[in-house]
């Protein structure tokens, strides 16, 4: 009885609180919704003050310019229908302080939120014309931008949060950032929900960006992303990113998009992928890089729908790292995804298109499993894919003989993308330096002829391939197995017999 009284006397006083909770509008601090008036000043002092108490900043419908403003503890930033946040086009109005540069930085908060139906908005375009003429005049110090492009520690973000707790974002639309669009930074329990991503501004946008970060939830977003859509990354030998779940996204993006990597120094773990929907992406739809040192394990990614896309899966096991540690990636259930290659670039006429290969020409390129001689990818199922590829290769542009396949490159430290070992000998799966790989009911198709095998297992310890088909493969064989131990092979088909359909090197 007296734990009840006390339980409702616990709520009482919630309810209490929640209805008392203070509300700041940022016009009372005399911010402007004008497009013009930098509102710096005024939006920051309402965020200060209402930090102290806890509560809630709203920002009205309007345009409201501002600079690099700070979020506090216990403070909610509310924007609503029809609010748009500016983000200043002058470089100089942004300081770095002790989190990342961006146009809304946390560092070390607890109970921090964005919400509300209005857009925030980093005018990238316009910031990076303006970073340019700072550059020119020597205002601002960049190694890099003569060479490639200005750094990422010169371009903000809209959103930068480290080593932060509490963290809700939900309702709002980002827009055009000059670098990341998210970046969550060794934070923990992180709810992302309803939220839309469109920064296609310049190079770099990814959409969300996961860093060393545990319990995240990133439900209900649209991305259309001029880089990654969402990543997981680990920057810190010591970090991780760990009880990650993503469901129910729409992505689009001219790199990848569920992308772990390709920064890969710490920890990934228990990662669960559910129900994406990706379209017009340059790359893969699902990308996993340990080429740091990282541990990836504990995978499981399920209900994909890929179309106009680069590549459907790409899981990689490399050494870009100078010390001896190597990564593991290990322990990956793939099941449910249907996808769709093109014969063309799925992402032109973005506006940022995904840069060409840095490799010979080649034709279509399949989804790859690779690790390294000596350092296998371990224990992968994949399950109900079904991938269909436009075909149409020709010898002339590249070839890769089977018989020949110690020819392919092993690109050992070179940077994770999908086209990194250049003409491959297979057109539906390449899988090489593995171990315990099953694939259960996995029907690959062309559109156009290929004179390539469908599949190729190179270096294979344990390989079960059961309910595979390629029905209308139009060269044989359709699968070649090399240097493959304990293969088991049940209701593999093509168009061919058994017999010739199947090649054990």
């Amino acid at each position: 009885m007296r734990k009840a009284i006390l339980l409702c006397i616990f709520i009482i006083h919630s309810i209490i609180g929640m209805c008392q909770q203070t509300v700041i509008t940022i016009t009372a601090y005399g911010a402007k919704p004008d497009g013009r008036s930098n509102n710096t000043s005024a939006i920051q002092k309402a965020i200060d003050d209402i930090s102290k108490k806890g509560g809630k900043v709203i920002i009205p419908a309007g345009y409201f310019l501002t600079g690099g403003l700070y979020l506090r503890s216990n403070v909610e930033l509310y924007l609503e229908e029809g609010a748009v946040l500016l983000g200043s086009t002058n470089r100089l109005d942004y300081t770095k302080g002790d989190g990342k540069l961006a146009l809304l930085t946390g560092y070390n908060l607890t109970n921090v939120a964005i919400t509300g139906k209005g857009t925030i908005d980093g005018q990238g375009r316009e910031l990076v014309v303006n970073l340019y003429e700072l550059l020119n005049k020597n205002l601002i110090q960049d190694p890099e931008w003569r060479i490639k492009r200005p750094t990422e520690a010169n371009r903000p973000m809209i959103l930068g949060l480290e080593k932060s707790k509490n963290i809700r974002v939900s309702g709002i639309t980002f827009k055009d950032a000059s670098g990341w669009v998210q970046n969550y930074q060794n934070c923990e329990d992180v709810s992302i929900d309803h939220i839309r991503v469109e920064s296609v501004a310049y190079w770099n946008n990814d959409g969300i960006d996961i860093v060393d970060t545990k319990n995240v939830s990133i439900t209900n977003c649209f991305i259309n992303s001029a880089d990654d859509g969402i990543c997981l990354k680990s920057e810190d030998k010591a970090g991780s990113c760990e009880n990650i779940t993503v469901k129910n996204c729409t992505i689009r993006s001219s790199a990848n998009a569920f992308k772990i990597g390709t920064g890969s120094m710490g920890v990934f773990r228990n990662i669960i992928v559910e129900n994406l929907t990706v379209y017009d992406t340059y790359r893969s739809a699902i990308a996993l890089e340990t080429v740091d040192g990282a541990i990836i394990e504990k995978v499981k990614i399920k209900q994909v729908q890929a179309t106009h896309t680069g590549n459907a899966i790409f899981l990689r096991l490399g050494h870009r790292n100078t010390d001896n540690r190597y990564g593991i990636l290990r322990d990956v259930l793939i099941q449910d995804v249907r996808a769709e290659i093109p014969a063309s670039k799925p992402d032109a006429g973005y506006p940022v298109e995904g840069p060409l290969p840095k490799v010979p020409p080649h034709n279509l390129i399949p989804s790859s499993i690779t690790g390294l001689p000596g350092h296998l990818v371990q224990n992968v199922r994949l399950e109900n894919i079904m991938i269909v590829y436009g075909g149409g290769a020709s010898k002339t542009k590249a070839f890769v003989s089977t018989d020949s396949l110690h020819l392919v490159p092993e690109q050992i430290p070179n940077y994770p993308e999908f086209s990194m070992f250049g003409e491959l000998p297979a057109w539906g799966f390449y899988v090489r330096h593995a171990e315990g790989i099953e694939f259960s009911n996995v029907k690959l198709s062309l559109v156009k002829e290929d004179f390539r095998p469908a599949c190729v297992f190179d270096d294979i310890k344990g390989l079960k391939l059961s309910g595979v088909e390629s029905g209308n493969a139009t060269t044989k064989p359709v699968w070649i197995l090399n240097k493959v131990t304990r293969p088991v092979l049940t209701e593999v088909k093509s168009s061919f017999s058994e017999p010739e359909s199947l090649k054990i090197q």
